[in-house]
């Protein structure tokens, strides 16, 4: 059978000595969270997205919140001091973050960028995150991923 390359994140969880659990799903293009949680079978409450807003500022920041939920853009710019945020484009994210949308992990970006985990991710032990690339999920355990990506825990989404 053949080795498994890693991605940046998994290297970088490797290089902490973080354990992790890879999930594997076949896929050949974009999927969102709901359908990407689907073809794991993790639970939908434990499987996080992460979004890229650049604030006005101009600086990047990532929000890592519950698939089933969205973006609370004053809260989120708020918990990161600025006056506002917006999503990045799409055809931007690769450019800014090393990953392709439908792959784009918290962990192992380019640049180390402010994180930020929705506060529900501290509801649980463990979470459920995009592995670096699509097709790949990692369950990692939430202090861990908070230290790796050097995030804080606050409430970013709307109701």
């Amino acid at each position: 059978m053949a080795k498994e390359a890693k991605t940046n994140a998994m290297r970088m969880l490797d290089k902490k000595k973080i354990p992790y659990e890879v999930l594997t799903y076949e896929c050949d293009e974009f999927v969102d969270g709901l359908h990407a949680a689907d073809l794991t079978g993790a639970p939908y409450e434990q499987s996080f997205k992460t979004l890229v807003m650049e604030g006005k500022s101009g600086n990047y920041f990532v929000f890592v919140v519950p698939i089933e939920k969205e973006v609370d853009r004053k809260a989120a710019a708020k918990a990161v001091g600025e006056k506002t945020v917006d999503m990045i484009h799409v055809k931007d994210i690769l450019k800014i973050t090393g990953y392709v949308r439908g792959g784009c992990s918290p962990i192992g970006m380019k640049k180390p960028y402010r994180t930020v985990f929705d506060s529900a991710a501290g509801d649980f032990e463990e979470i459920y995150v995009s592995g670096g690339r699509i097709g790949l999920t990692l369950k990692v355990r939430v202090r861990d991923l908070l230290e790796v990506t050097n995030a804080s825990l606050e409430k970013v989404t709307a109701d």
